[in-house]
């Protein structure tokens, strides 16, 4: 590991002071639990690190009547054990435990798994974050098992690693950015996520010296369901997940909105998914036909064509869990 600067402030506006203008030349510290792995392995080398643990606003839960707002240091366990985000948002329940790993959940932060790098086994041996070999796509050519078969027309081939981000979507969450000179604005949830296009971009649509401090989530009676394909329980990344969220009046299906996990670069909205269900009754025709539909446009590689009958299988069972909810 390299050295660097550690720097732990108590304010926001003096966090945001301390990062750098490109990203690289500083890194934030949340809960620690990715950061720490890509410092060790050297995927990237900050002059300075950042942590956010001692500013107390970033920490905070507050339930108000309209919405719920976590902070971004909120860490994963502490939100599952929140009586209000337990009834209401079973979604998100769902994708914290399947992570299995009691150790990441009680240290990884909400901000902190919407920020984390890709799992990509090419970028994280380090051939960057396109998987790029003196400008060619080591991904298509070799072992691209995990990687995406959405929005993959481009060179970036990962697919996004958080495990939170499906389910905010599809709640319609919002986010809120702060930025150097003590200004925030709100971003909708997908607005967060990119597909860069060089290997010096990042996942995110952040600038480098902006941090992510609460996420806004409306409370307007959605049901709403993740599920995930996994290898294993435990310590590991799932193949697919789909996170829906609808109102339900009378067996009839709203305000439908269905998102993939794992697919693709970003969280992947399957808008035909969400237009099907939309006035319709909620029934396992249904919810198989929405999982059809989620399919479309999927572009596959060489060795991940698997990954579609998962996709139609976890939209299936996330509607029907919703329904019953």
């Amino acid at each position: 590991m390299n050295s660097f600067e550690y720097s732990a402030p108590s304010d926001l506006r003096e966090a945001s002071s301390l990062l750098g203008n490109r990203w690289g030349q500083t890194e934030i510290l949340a809960g620690g639990t990715d950061l720490v792995t890509s410092l060790k392995q050297g995927i990237t080398k900050p002059k300075r690190v950042v942590s956010l643990r001692n500013i107390p606003e970033l920490g905070r839960i507050r339930v108000k009547k309209n919405s719920v707002k976590i902070g971004s240091m909120v860490t994963l366990s502490v939100l599952t054990a929140n009586s209000t985000v337990q009834e209401e948002f079973p979604s998100l329940i769902t994708a914290i435990e399947g992570i299995g790993a009691p150790q990441i959940i009680n240290a990884g932060t909400v901000a902190g798994d919407l920020c984390q790098r890709p799992r990509c086994w090419y970028f994280r041996n380090g051939f960057g974050l396109l998987g790029e070999e003196n400008g060619e796509s080591l991904v298509r050519s070799g072992d691209n098992r995990y990687h995406a078969i959405f929005g993959n027309s481009g060179r970036a081939l990962f697919v996004s690693a958080s495990s939170l981000a499906p389910a905010l979507i599809a709640l319609q969450a919002e986010i809120e950015i702060a930025d150097p000179t003590g200004s925030k604005r709100w971003i909708n949830a997908d607005g967060l996520f990119q597909v860069p296009s060089n290997a010096e971009e990042r996942e995110v649509s952040l600038r480098a010296n902006e941090i992510v401090t609460e996420v806004k989530i409306p409370r307007e009676n959605m049901r709403n369901a993740t599920y995930e394909v996994r290898h294993r329980h435990g310590l590991d990344w799932p193949y697919a997940t789909a996170s829906v969220a609808f109102k339900l009046k009378s067996g009839i299906a709203s305000d439908a909105t269905v998102v993939l996990g794992h697919v693709a670069p970003t969280p992947w909205a399957a808008v035909s998914a969400s237009n099907l269900l939309n006035g319709g009754r909620v029934t396992d025709d249904l919810a198989a036909a929405a999982g059809q539909a989620a399919i479309q446009g999927a572009s596959l590689l060489s060795g991940n064509g698997y990954k579609v009958q998962m996709v139609k299988t976890a939209v299936k069972r996330a509607v029907l869990a919703a329904a019953n909810a």
